[in-house]
Parts: C-alpha cells; sequence; structure tokens
C-alpha cells in the first residue's frame, strides 16, 4: 500500500470513533473474553458454537446454497448423523479425515461433524492434483476420507498413491444427498446413504473438546517445497469466532453472511463461517465466485454481509456499471487484500459502511482486524507485535551490533513479527522442523521467541498498520500463496529444460503477482515446444500456479553464496525491453501455448486488452 496523508491515524480520527467504542463496548468486551479461554477444561470449538447457535436460533437460515436452505436445527441433525455415523467406523478424537469436496452444504456438515467427534478435518485445496495433491495427502496420514463426487476422478487418478484404508474412503454425491444420496462408484462407501439411520441428536463428545484439540489442517504454501499442513486448533476457532465474528462483524439471527470462497481456506471457512455462527446468521455460498451473478446471489438471499478478498472485489469493480449497484443489502464485507485503488471505488459504488479489512495467516498466531472501520487498513491487534528492519538483499531482519533486531520508526514498513507467549502460542505446522524455520529467537533479548510473518506492514499510528508485500520465495496471486520452490521443482522436471527460477510479477491492474519463470533450455532454444510445456505445467500445477510467463535464460545469475539473483529478475519483469535480449513468452488468456512477447502485446496488457 502506498502512504499518503490520509493513511495515517490521528487524535481527531481516534476521538470520532469514541461513540461507536461506547456503543459496542459490550460486543468488544465479549469477544476478548470467548476468544480468549484459559481454562483448559472448558468445552469449545467449532462444534460447541455451533450448538449454542441453534439454541439461540433452531429454526433461522443456517445454510444457504442455490436454492436450498437448511435451518439450524436441520443442518446440526445433519452432522450429528455424519458424528454419529463416523463414530461407529471407529473415527475417533485426534483421527484426521482427508476432506476433498468443494464449496457445498456436503462439505460444512461433513466439517461440523467431525469437528463434534474431535477428528481434525485435513482441507484438501479443490485445486491441487496430480503429485501435490499426494504429498499433502499423506503428509498427515489420515484415517479416513470423504470424497466428493465432482472430485473423484482426481482422487481416483492418485488413489493407489494415497496412504488410506479402503474401507474408509467414503463419498458425497454432487448432489443434494439429504434429498436423494446417489450411487457410490465402486470402491467407496456411501457417506449419505451409510449415515442416514444415525441417531440425530448432539453426540456428547462435543462437550469433551477443548482449546488445545485439532480442529482442522489448513494446507499453506509456504516460503520454500511443497505444501505444508498448518495446525488450526479450536482454541484458535474461538479467536476468530470472537474476534472477527463478535467483536468486528456483530451480526445476528436475521443477517446473511454471502462468501463465494474455498472453504478449504481460513478465510472462508473460519472468518466467514464463523463469523455467522457468532451470529447465529445465515451463511450463503457459492459452488466458485461468479462477477456476473455475485450481486444477483446477494439480492436472491439478501445478505447484508460479504466476504471477500481483494481479487474478487477488483473483478467486481471491472462489471460494467448499472444504475442499482448501490442498491442492495450488503452492509458490511470483511476478508483482506484490498488496496487503496479499489477500496474507495468499492465502497462508494456499491454503497458499503463497513469494509473489515483483516490480516491473519492460517499458520501464525497474530491477527489484525479492522473493526473500527477506517479506511486502507489493516486495523490492529491486541497480540504483542513488532514491525523490523529487513535487509531484501540478505532476505534477513536487520541486527544491530548488539545482535538485536530494530524496529522500524513510525509511518515506516518493516517486516511484522509476533511475540510467541501463553497468550499468543504458535500452533505451527505437523512437521516440527518447518515450524522452526519461521521461529526468530534472541529478538529484542535473550530467549524471546517471535513468529516471522514473512510480510512487510507499515505503522500508520495507534497499533493500526497496512499491508504491503510478500517476502521470500511466496508469492500471492488470485487469492492463493505461491511457492516458487514448488513450482521451480515442477517446472525443472520438463524434460526440455535444465534449471528454473520462479518468482512474483505485477501486472497492471491486478492483485497479488503472477508467476514468471526463468528457463535454461537442456535444448537449443529454436527447438523448445511452448505449447507442450504450457500442457505439462496445466497438468501438474493448480491453475493459479502456472507460470504466465517464461524468460530464456543460457545461464542463471548467482550471487557470492550462490543464491538466485530474484530481485534483478523480479524488477525487470516481463517487459523485452528490459531483459537483456532474453526473450519472454507469455501464457495469454485464453491460450493454450506460450507466445513471444512484442511491444504490441505488452502495451495490450498493460493497457488491460488482456483480463488476468
Amino acid at each position: 500500500m502506498t502512504s499518503s496523508k490520509n493513511d495515517v491515524i490521528t487524535w481527531s480520527m481516534m476521538l470520532k470513533k469514541t461513540p461507536f467504542i461506547v456503543r459496542n463496548l459490550p460486543k468488544l468486551v465479549k469477544g476478548l473474553r470467548v476468544g480468549n479461554i484459559k481454562d483448559p477444561t472448558q468445552p469449545c470449538g467449532l462444534g460447541w458454537t455451533f450448538e449454542q447457535a441453534v439454541k439461540r436460533n433452531p429454526r433461522g437460515s443456517a445454510i444457504l446454497y442455490e436454492n436450498t436452505r437448511f435451518s439450524y436445527d436441520e443442518f446440526n441433525q445433519w452432522s450429528n448423523r455424519i458424528a454419529h455415523f463416523l463414530m461407529s467406523q471407529g473415527i475417533k478424537k485426534g483421527d484426521v479425515v482427508g476432506v476433498l469436496i468443494e464449496n457445498r452444504p456436503e462439505l460444512l456438515a461433513t466439517v461440523l461433524g467431525l469437528a463434534k467427534i474431535g477428528a481434525v478435518s485435513a482441507m484438501l485445496n479443490t485445486s491441487q492434483s496430480g503429485k501435490v495433491l499426494v504429498h499433502s495427502f499423506n503428509l498427515v496420514q489420515p484415517k479416513a476420507t470423504v470424497v466428493g463426487g465432482e472430485l473423484s476422478e482426481v482422487f481416483d487418478e492418485v488413489r493407489a498413491e494415497l496412504q488410506v484404508e479402503p474401507d474408509q474412503i467414503y463419498y458425497l454425491a454432487d448432489q443434494d444427498t439429504t434429498k436423494d444420496p446417489g450411487e457410490a462408484p465402486q470402491g467407496y462407501r456411501n457417506l449419505a446413504q451409510e449415515s442416514a439411520p444415525s441417531p440425530t441428536h448432539n453426540p456428547d463428545s462435543t462437550n469433551r473438546i477443548y482449546y488445545d484439540d485439532p480442529c482442522f489442517y489448513i494446507y499453506t504454501s509456504g516460503t520454500t517445497g511443497l505444501p505444508k499442513a498448518g495446525v488450526f486448533k479450536h482454541g484458535r476457532w474461538m479467536k476468530s469466532y470472537g474476534g472477527f465474528g463478535i467483536m468486528a462483524m456483530r451480526l445476528g439471527p436475521r443477517d446473511v453472511l454471502y462468501s463465494t470462497l474455498p472453504l478449504y481456506h481460513a478465510t472462508g471457512l473460519c472468518v466467514c463461517w464463523g463469523s455467522a455462527i457468532a451470529g447465529a446468521s445465515g451463511f450463503a455460498i457459492r459452488r466458485k465466485f461468479s462477477a456476473t451473478n455475485f450481486w444477483r446471489d446477494v439480492r436472491k438471499y439478501n445478505a447484508t454481509a460479504i466476504g471477500y478478498v481483494g481479487e474478487l472485489c477488483r473483478y467486481l469493480l471491472d462489471q460494467p456499471v448499472r444504475s442499482d449497484d448501490a442498491n442492495n443489502p450488503v452492509r458490511k464485507m470483511i476478508g483482506n487484500g484490498l488496496r487503496p485503488n479499489v477500496w474507495m471505488p468499492f465502497k462508494q459504488r456499491f454503497g458499503i459502511e463497513d469494509i473489515i479489512e483483516l490480516y491473519a495467516a492460517s499458520d501464525g498466531n497474530i491477527g489484525f482486524t479492522n473493526i473500527f472501520n477506517f479506511d486502507n487498513t489493516v486495523g490492529f491487534s491486541p497480540m504483542s507485535w513488532a514491525l523490523v528492519e529487513y535487509d531484501k538483499e540478505k532476505e534477513e531482519p536487520v541486527r544491530g551490533p548488539d545482535g538485536f533486531m530494530r524496529k522500524v520508526s513510525k509511518g515506516g514498513q518493516g517486516l511484522l513479527i509476533a511475540e510467541i507467549n501463553d497468550k499468543a502460542p504458535l500452533d505451527g505446522y505437523t512437521d516440527p522442523e518447518k515450524t522452526k524455520k519461521v521461529v526468530l529467537t534472541d529478538v529484542f533479548e535473550k530467549g524471546d521467541r517471535w513468529f516471522n510473518t514473512g510480510d512487510m506492514l507499515r505503522d500508520i499510528g495507534f497499533g493500526h498498520t497496512q499491508f504491503v508485500d510478500r517476502l521470500g520465495d511466496t508469492f500471492r496471486w488470485k487469492g492463493e500463496n505461491v511457492s516458487t520452490t514448488e513450482v521451480e521443482n515442477i517446472v525443472s522436471g520438463y524434460s526440455q529444460l535444465s534449471e528454473a527460477v520462479v518468482y512474483g510479477v505485477e501486472i497492471p491492474n491486478t492483485n497479488g503477482r503472477a508467476g514468471m519463470a526463468a528457463i535454461t533450455p537442456a535444448v537449443p532454444p529454436e527447438e523448445l515446444d511452448f505449447k507442450d510445456l504450457a500442457r505439462y505445467l496445466n497438468a501438474n500445477l493448480p491453475p493459479y500456479a502456472v507460470p504466465l510467463f517464461v524468460r530464456i535464460k543460457q545461464q542463471m545469475d548467482t550471487t557470492g553464496t550462490f543464491k538466485y539473483q530474484k530481485s534483478h529478475l523480479k524488477e525487470e519483469g516481463f517487459d523485452p525491453a528490459k531483459t537483456h535480449g532474453e526473450p519472454v513468452y507469455a501464457l495469454l488468456p485464453g491460450s493454450d501455448t506460450y507466445t513471444l512477447m512484442d511491444d504490441a502485446t505488452l502495451a495490450a496488457i498493460h493497457s488491460g486488452e488482456y483480463r488476468y
């Protein structure tokens, strides 16, 4: 985010928020209390909070999807049947169950049922396939798995490589399975059919789940390697439920939150659904985001709130202007990644009152929330955090002569780090070695421990910050974190290449960074088959990770310690005038091959002729 005088929060701005603070003080206090459970014997978590919502609003809308509506009581009974049945099949507290289902009620009912048991839902990314899916699945060693009919072919392609008992592979047909369970293919058990006769009452196990018990594994592409499985505990659910739901969104039984965000990510699953549950509100979902149907759905469900990521908002803003754009029921929106050049135009065009921008990482211990509704900020955090000086060339925080890190001055940009303590524990990853890599020690004093977020933020006063950029070997595109190391391994596996370096580059009028690969051919450059390269990458990478630009290099540039000099590659980007005569190829939208970049193509990209 860029700096301006309007970005700084002043005393006068804070004073204007006094009536808001006074009016909402009970909610703020309750949110802090609910989100910071200290008693290790106090029941809590997803299942427990949902059952509380059922008591408050049993006949109110819980889940809305297409033309189907489930009340809180109906949906609770559905998840209870799943819970009781899976317990009868030997699934117990602490067991991991892989969940591979697209955004539909069956996904949420399954996850809720597992949460009531105390089983851990491994939220498999529905964009993954092949080797990456095998890695993600086997990483957490599920005792069972539940597969949606829409993804059974993807699952079947790698089934032989997956470590799961054959009789614990369950199937949910791609339809409303509460009305018709459908037929399960050979090799699957029909979860809807087999669980139908099970009891509908709340299982006793819900009240034996505590804040330190794992709830989900949520996958993240970290700074190196293949996806990591971040541990998301029921205590983290309570922090999201209390902080985003009770303190920030403050929804009620008559509200509906509409979200098209993928439910294998924490923003859609925990922030959006958690906020709806906190208000005993409706949660309306769609299989996949559609710019043309977004506001139609909002009006159909009478949604008073929406979930977003910055890219989604830009797509909506790019739609043709309509006279009734502001004539919609939405008052609030919650999400992350909204850029300043989109923030105010979006807010004004669609008549949004509150933009609750947040910053959080499913694998971290820190979260910021814009609960006071300032513009262009991720808000503040009650946790202990700091912004420290960072050397981009060395790719590490700066330490002074005394060996300790240095905080940036007010208004400055720095690496965000969060103190690890009893109030803000770091749940980390399933692999302890991966967790160690994100922990900084002896930061401000001997023996202290801090979580390295890998993100640059800017201090704008009164504890509020703005997101600036991702650091290291990860970039963000289409709302997804992309590990350059993972993509490099796949790109380098192509038979006509000997080496590949992957990095993110900015495309005008888009959010995040698109993938670009500098490649060294193993064959004469003129023999490179760019159409086959595109086919190979599309077959082995999720769509958001496929490099959109390729630069041909005869030899890679490295530092004295043999690290790739990515900073120069990032700066030069895909402009042929800056690549020192090295040809650049682009995978243009709708094309199945890489095309040689020239001045006309570059101009078309810059003018927005090609929509990314």
